[in-house]
């Protein structure tokens, strides 16, 4: 770096120009390595994904003490085998269905005919097959046709040219005909040699990888890449599975309805369906044209569609969730460009690799930390926070999508809870930027306008069961069968109290007092404060000290029971202690809470407490309500 201030700052500020220009030129780089090397890296990319189905199999071989090197050799040349038998069955039903298809001609045209006769006039059908048949004519011309003698190059007559090349020399016609048949011999030959070596060579490659990935921590670094081999093994597994079982329900479905040559629809279908999202559609348009030639009505076409609808929904929304969770980890936008960026690079075999290697990306990136970007591009986990997600919403004005996400939330757990882990923790990032002076006053109205919106609307959500003094909520939750479900929610005892269950002192209009400080967002931690109470049977009336200051008095000022302090933002504690002690002035036998929403030592909290001389000290919402159903049942 230069000594010149000038220099070093000119620097600083083109160093992020430069940052993101190295950035462009390597993807660029890496991807026309990609395209140029595809004959390469495409056999190592499939060894390496075919490996991951290979290994349960090696490994089972092991545990009954076969040599390394042979349950190796045996899993991959069955393996192989397989894959000989699926393609010359493929081969085989694709020369006999071309062998057929002139047999279905005269009901294809026979179709196309009553088509016509069916949309004769000016329909729009009509002059699709009148086009259809014309570019046919067109495509095929008669070039056998005589011509008169001496009228050939006339306008009525033209001549036709037919341009041939040269005829090809032996090591010509033997790369023609060779050519074709060897590089899928050395493609394959590729695969079984990489796969071999792969599974071989695993603890080393392993052994490799944490070393890249850095060993600085040994423990964890093992554990992450041993954990997201057996994840991608087991949803490879499952995946080839689900879709071998597609392809034997499909194939099974077209020998039922009569289609010919069920066996070739059912392997094409097992081998589409990796494509995501529009396989198994493509899959599906062979047997409807085939259906379409063979049934001299529509009864086998409709059949065919209906199986495909009927069976993918059934395998991707029911079978899918059950083999390997909702979904494959990615996000939607990342399966579609994934598709498009493999296909592009390397053709089929790139679409049907596509979402295989998007998974491999996204699971080392949730598990090397080197990679997390690829997990926040790629993965289908929220790249915000639901904290932060809440106070961008507010910062944007927009708290409808903060009440959807608080809606699902009460689906499961409790309305509490949501405002203590995700309201409070953005109402904590809005007070840190007004802390540094990031948020202007305007701002500050807007985050406050759309805070009241977001709890009022949410307050009238309706509770879950109410019970008595012996009905107990865990953790707070109007529905805790619901909380069971999905895991423990933050636990305390609490209740929801009827009027005749309080004490004579708690059964006042309003027996809990809510103060807010000074702050802009106190108001709406406050009023949460107030709310949850409300709802577990404590009215609760909410007022600012400001207010208090001004001579605003509490209705029924004999009938509070409870004062609740709310603080945001750092004060201090000499004003809180002073505000206790008034507080215990004008309303004796008073109970004071002092509620601070920031996580805190609970033994720093305990002596907090007695310096504030309050009866209790709490961080949370959900303390809040224990403490005060606690002093309400105490009387």
């Amino acid at each position: 770096m230069s000594d010149d201030p000038i220099t070093a700052r000119l620097l600083r500020q083109a160093m992020p120009v430069f940052t993101t220009l190295a950035s462009c030129l390597l993807v660029i780089t890496i991807a026309a390595a990609l395209y140029l090397g595809r004959d390469i890296f495409v056999p190592v990319t499939l060894a390496i994904l075919l490996s991951f189905v290979l290994v349960p199999g090696v490994r089972l071989l092991r545990r009954i003490r076969v040599p390394r090197a042979l349950a190796v050799l045996v899993v991959v040349l069955t393996a192989f085998g397989a894959l000989l038998g699926v393609a010359l069955l493929i081969a085989n039903e694709t020369a006999q269905l071309a062998s057929d298809l002139p047999r279905y001609q005269v009901t294809m045209r026979e179709k196309i005919a009553s088509l016509k006769e069916a949309t004769a006039g000016s329909g729009t059908l009509s002059r699709m097959v009148d086009m259809v048949q014309d570019l046919s004519a067109e495509l095929q011309p008669d070039l056998k046709n005589t011509t008169p003698e001496g009228s050939a190059g006339s306008l009525a007559h033209p001549l036709h040219v037919q341009i041939a090349s040269a005829k090809a020399g032996l090591l010509g016609t033997l790369g023609a005909v060779v050519g074709p048949i060897l590089h899928p011999l050395a493609t394959t030959g590729l695969i079984l040699i990489f796969t071999i070596f792969i599974l071989l060579q695993r603890e080393d490659l392993r052994n490799r990888a944490i070393r890249l990935a850095g060993s600085g921590d040994l423990r964890r670094t093992t554990a992450a890449i041993d954990d997201a081999a057996a994840r991608l093994s087991r949803f490879f597994l499952a995946q080839l599975i689900l879709n071998i079982a597609f392809g034997i329900v499909i194939g099974v479905g077209l020998w039922w309805i009569g289609v010919p040559n069920p066996i070739l629809f059912g392997v094409l279908a097992a081998i589409m369906r990796f494509v995501p999202y529009i396989g198994a559609a493509i899959s599906a348009l062979l047997p409807l044209i085939v259906a379409a030639a063979v049934d001299p009505g529509w009864s086998m076409v409709i059949a065919t569609a209906a199986l495909f609808v009927v069976v993918e929904p059934i395998a991707g929304h029911v079978i899918e969730p059950l083999l390997y969770g909702h979904s494959t980890g990615l996000s939607p936008i990342a399966v579609i460009l994934a598709a498009t960026l493999w296909a592009f690079l390397w053709g089929p075999i790139g679409l049907v690799l596509a979402t295989p290697i998007t998974v491999c990306l996204v699971v080392l990136g949730r598990h090397i930390e080197r990679l997390w970007f690829l997990d926040v591009i790629l993965g289908d986990r929220p790249a915000l926070a639901p904290p932060e997600i809440f106070y961008q919403r507010m910062l944007a004005g927009d708290p409808e999508e903060a009440i959807d996400q608080g809606r699902m939330f009460l689906k499961a757990r409790a309305l509490v809870t949501y405002y203590d882990e995700v309201v409070l923790a953005g109402l904590l990032m809005a007070q840190e930027d007004l802390s540094r002076g990031t948020l202007d006053r305007t701002r500050q109205d807007e985050v406050g306008t759309a805070l009241r919106a977001v709890v009022t609307r949410l307050g009238t959500v309706p509770a879950g069961r109410k019970g008595g003094s012996a009905t107990k909520a865990a953790g707070n939750s109007e529905t805790s069968a619901a909380f069971a479900a999905i895991g423990p929610d933050r636990q305390v005892a609490a209740m929801v109290l009827r009027p005749d269950e309080l004490p004579p002192r708690w059964r006042a209009a309003r027996p809990v007092l809510c103060v807010s400080s000074r702050g802009p967002f106190d108001e709406a931690a406050t009023s949460m404060l107030g709310q949850i109470l409300d709802r577990h049977g404590l009215a609760a009336q909410v007022m600012s000290m400001a207010d208090l200051r001004r001579g605003a008095v509490p209705d029924d000022l004999g009938g509070i029971a409870l004062v609740c302090f709310s603080y945001l933002e750092p004060v201090s504690l000499s004003q809180i202690r002073l505000n206790v002690r008034q507080a215990r002035r004008a309303i004796p036998g008073v109970r004071v809470l002092v509620g601070f929403w920031r996580e805190r030592d609970p033994a720093s909290l305990d002596r907090l407490r007695r310096t504030l001389s309050a009866d209790v000290l709490v961080t949370t919402l959900n303390g809040a309500l224990d403490a005060a159903l606690t002093f309400a049942k105490r009387g």
